[in-house]
């Protein structure tokens, strides 16, 4: 090994040695600051949905796709509905799920417990009947007296008419029961009044076809396969309810919506009139437990999944907060008025999120750590020299022994040689060398006094 390595070498050694202790502070402020913050998600997050092939079930799959993307896997949990997936948040059993405004009266637990991400999509009230149970059950009596033109079938327009029907509302999990319930007292109709069944969506379309009952009644979104089956079957209708703003101003999770002429079949001019609806709009309800991190991801596969622009929805009107009965997260919040952040549209996901949630804390150790980083190149320069200095009370306590004896001075000479050869084994840096030649100097000054 050359002088020049080793040499350096030293310098290195030295350098670390000085600088250690400082270093390990930073490594240990960190990790506590890693520690407390917790930055990086669980990779592991659960989502509750709905029945099979429902909406729910399918904006599931496109959950799962988009965090699968970014190292996150979604385990879907398939239930019964909206009021099944708010009791599975409230009692901690999932992080995430789909809920329905106004599908459960919301406690002060709700409130401190659970937050929102955003109203996602409007889920109107479809409620499809026959044609013929409508002749048969809202048919005006005519008078004898009077020959009258064939009158129009009737129809379905107020909730009001429903007395006498056998109506299918649901599964109590779906959160529709609890809906239709509030909607029935509202216009005082009493529920003994009506034939109520709660069979599932399947079920209850195969008895509405067969005749077994005469209208059906669920929420979901426009695209659900079931939607589009029974706007296109022959003796189906929908109810055109008139009063649908009247609804919206009395129930402030509910919103109003017109389904327009058209809109399902062009060529048939299917349906033949606007047909005014009202609904619950559909949020992503999480735990305030949730990792933020997780919140941001669901959120921002939100705007990218409720973004386009679809039957009751325009470009961009989905995710809002207008119609949330919970507090916002501030992930969503942010992420509403704000858009993604800005590292996380260029970086990928983990190292954006890493970056962001872990500035703070930098920024802090950062202004702790510069004062002490003052003192090092001072300790740096203090270590160093020590190994020279320490020589000094030696060479002096030689030259205070100095006497006329021969025999005296003898012996002083014989230790000021052996601390030269001591002194010759010394390895400093080289940008310190000078001092350990000082040093040498001073030793050949005092020996030269000794020999005189």
């Amino acid at each position: 090994m050359t002088k020049t390595i080793r040499y350096t070498l030293i310098s290195i050694r030295d350098l670390f040695v000085s600088f250690g202790p400082f270093i390990v502070l930073g490594i240990v402020l960190l990790g506590m600051a890693y520690w407390w913050l917790n930055p990086n998600p669980p990779k592991t997050v659960t989502l509750a949905t709905g029945p099979a092939q429902s909406a729910y079930d399918e904006l599931g799959k496109k959950y799962v796709a988009y965090l699968k993307a970014n190292g996150i896997t979604v385990k879907t949990v398939q239930t019964e509905g909206s009021s099944a997936n708010l009791k599975l948040l409230r009692d901690g059993l999932v992080d995430v799920g789909f809920v329905q405004g106004g599908t459960n009266e919301l406690t002060e637990t709700d409130q401190d417990n659970l937050e929102t991400l955003g109203s996602l999509f409007m889920e109107p009230i479809w409620l499809f009947y026959r044609e013929e149970s409508a002749a048969k059950l809202l048919a005006a009596p005519v008078s004898k007296a009077k020959t009258a033109a064939p009158a129009a079938t009737p129809t379905l327009s107020a909730i009001t008419q429903l007395p006498g029907w056998k109506l299918n509302v649901g599964t109590e999990g779906s959160g529709v029961p609890k809906l239709m319930t509030r909607l029935l007292e509202s216009n005082r109709v009493e529920l003994k009044e009506i034939k109520l069944s709660t069979l599932d969506q399947t079920p209850a379309a195969m008895a509405l076809l067969g005749g077994e009952i005469d209208a059906l009644v669920f929420a979901s979104a426009p695209e659900s396969l079931m939607v589009q089956m029974l706007l296109q079957t022959p003796g189906i209708k929908l109810m055109d309810l008139q009063q649908s703003e009247a609804y919206s101003r009395r129930f402030n999770f509910l919103s109003p919506a017109v389904l327009p002429r058209g809109v399902v079949d062009l060529a048939l001019d299917n349906p033949k009139q606007d047909v005014r609806l009202v609904g619950p709009t559909a949020s992503l309800i999480t735990r305030n437990t949730t990792h933020p991190a997780l919140l941001q991801l669901f959120t921002s596969a939100a705007h990218q999944i409720h973004g386009v622009p679809g039957w009751f929805a325009k470009s961009k009107q989905y995710p809002n907060a207008q119609r949330d009965e919970l507090p916002m997260a501030q992930e969503a919040d942010r992420y509403l008025k704000n858009g993604p952040p800005l590292l996380q549209r260029y970086l990928p996901f983990w190292f954006a999120n890493l970056v962001e949630r872990m500035w703070v804390a930098l920024s802090v150790i950062i202004v702790v750590l510069l004062p002490l980083s003052r003192i090092l190149p001072p300790l740096y320069t203090f270590r160093v020299r020590s190994r020279i200095f320490k020589w000094y009370a030696q060479l002096r306590n030689i030259e205070d022994r100095d006497s006329p004896d021969p025999q005296v001075r003898a012996s002083l000479i014989d230790e000021i040689n052996a601390l030269d050869g001591m002194v010759e084994k010394i390895k400093i840096p080289l940008s310190h060398a000078d001092e350990l030649y000082a040093l040498r100097s001073n030793i050949h000054l005092v020996r030269k006094k000794l020999m005189r």
